[in-house]
């Protein structure tokens, strides 16, 4: 996978926050080499926070994010802080921009205290230099730009670049198999399926395997019982599409580990454990319970749309009678959790780990049990307990009712 594709979801995301008119479209557009932003003396130019995907020297592939000022006022104003916020969720080095004529402001310190309460990583930035270069910095580390005339910017991208230092590799698929050994991947191909291409998750774990020497036969459900017979060696370990457990695990000898790239998606993106401590709730649910389903992308839905259709039916039947269900897709995520007995989240391949963790915190500080796809999925197919076997460490972890 080149720089140019990688995932938006793999990128570094780079939010520039600040009050209105501080310059932050104008030092957006000087760092990227391009007017990405609509720059303007008018306050609030910037409506809706504007992203724009590159390769950004030293940091690599990166997202830009620039947003509204989070000082706008008004009906409309709050709506634009409101994206603002939403953007703030899924960045993962802030810079806050102030005006060097203006000098730091309470809305700043504000605005610096959430970042320094997050464990945000950060930066300050006074902008416009050029006309106010005599301005007190209350932080000797702030860096000192114009955007008109290039000053500081390329010192900018250095700083940013050391606040994110190279984090250990981190696998997707690829420690469940041997060197030089096999994975298979059951990938069914039915309606809902991207026309000529893969699903994203099974994208990542394909390359995932691929770039550390270990094998992939891509099957669907269907060829899976011809290509385990056709195999010399058994497979390291099958991967499988959630929707398909039940078929494949009926399939796969019991000696082969078996999971599903939904369950390795919540392993990769940090809230494994916080699925697996949640998705006994579902067991208990009443016909007065509501539960949320969250998805990280927006898509058209279809018939038979797994988040719409088939995971509430499956749930209706686990439960053995109705309830009631709530939807959220892309960055609308709701604030307020308490209406919901249980969050079922995807495997957030679209979107950053930050985002799904805020979204994982957020339930847990407001007690709201909070799990994924396909650990949902295996718990209501009886297959969880297996799905796990290569987590063995995690097992402890499975309320004793839903062993199956």
């Amino acid at each position: 996978m080149s720089l140019s594709n990688t995932p938006a979801a793999e990128r570094i995301h780079i939010g520039f926050f600040g009050r209105r008119n501080a310059g932050k479209s104008s030092l957006v557009n000087a760092i990227t080499g391009q007017a990405l932003s609509v720059v303007s003396d008018i306050k609030g130019t910037t409506t809706d926070p504007v992203a724009k995907t590159m390769e950004l020297l030293p940091l690599g592939p990166v997202v830009i994010l620039d947003t509204p000022g989070f000082d706008d006022v008004g009906e409309l104003g709050a709506l634009r802080v409101e994206k603002m916020e939403q953007a703030l969720t899924r960045t993962d080095i802030a810079v806050l921009v102030i005006d060097a004529c203006t000098g730091l402001t309470g809305d700043d310190r504000d605005f610096l205290a959430r970042l320094t309460e997050k464990r945000l990583p950060h930066l300050i930035v006074y902008t416009k230099c050029d006309l106010c270069s005599e301005t007190a910095e209350p932080d000797p580390k702030a860096c000192r730009v114009s955007a008109a005339t290039g000053m500081g910017i390329h010192a900018l991208r250095e700083r940013l670049a050391a606040l994110m230092p190279r984090a250990a590799e981190k696998p997707i698929a690829f420690d469940l198999v041997r060197s030089g050994h096999l994975a298979i991947l059951v990938c069914p191909i039915d309606s809902a399926a991207p026309k000529g291409r893969l699903i994203l998750p099974q994208q990542l774990v394909l390359r995932d395997l691929l770039d550390h020497g270990r094998g992939a036969l891509v099957v669907r459900e269907t060829e899976l019982a011809g290509a385990l017979s056709a195999l010399k060696e058994a497979p390291d370990i099958v991967i499988t599409d959630s929707q398909a457990f039940r078929v494949v695990a009926d399939t796969v000898p019991e000696a082969i580990p078996l999971t599903s790239f939904s369950i390795l998606m919540a392993r990769y993106k940090g809230f494994l454990e916080t699925a697996l401590r949640g998705v006994s709730t579902l067991s208990h649910l009443t016909a007065d319970s509501t539960v949320l389903l969250a998805e990280g992308c927006t898509h058209h839905r279809q018939c038979g749309d797994i988040g719409t259709v088939k995971i509430p039916g499956w749930l209706r039947q686990h439960v053995g009678h109705d309830l009631k269900i709530a939807t959220a897709s892309g960055h609308d995520f709701p604030k307020d959790l308490s209406a919901y007995a249980a969050v079922i989240h995807c495997g957030g391949c679209m979107i950053t780990e930050h985002e799904v963790q805020e979204r994982m915190h957020q339930a847990e500080h407001q007690q709201v049990p909070f799990t994924n796809y396909g650990t949902a999925i295996a718990l209501m197919t009886g297959t969880l307990e297996r799905s796990l076997r290569p987590f063995p460490e995690l097992h402890a972890l499975i309320a004793p009712e839903v062993h199956s």
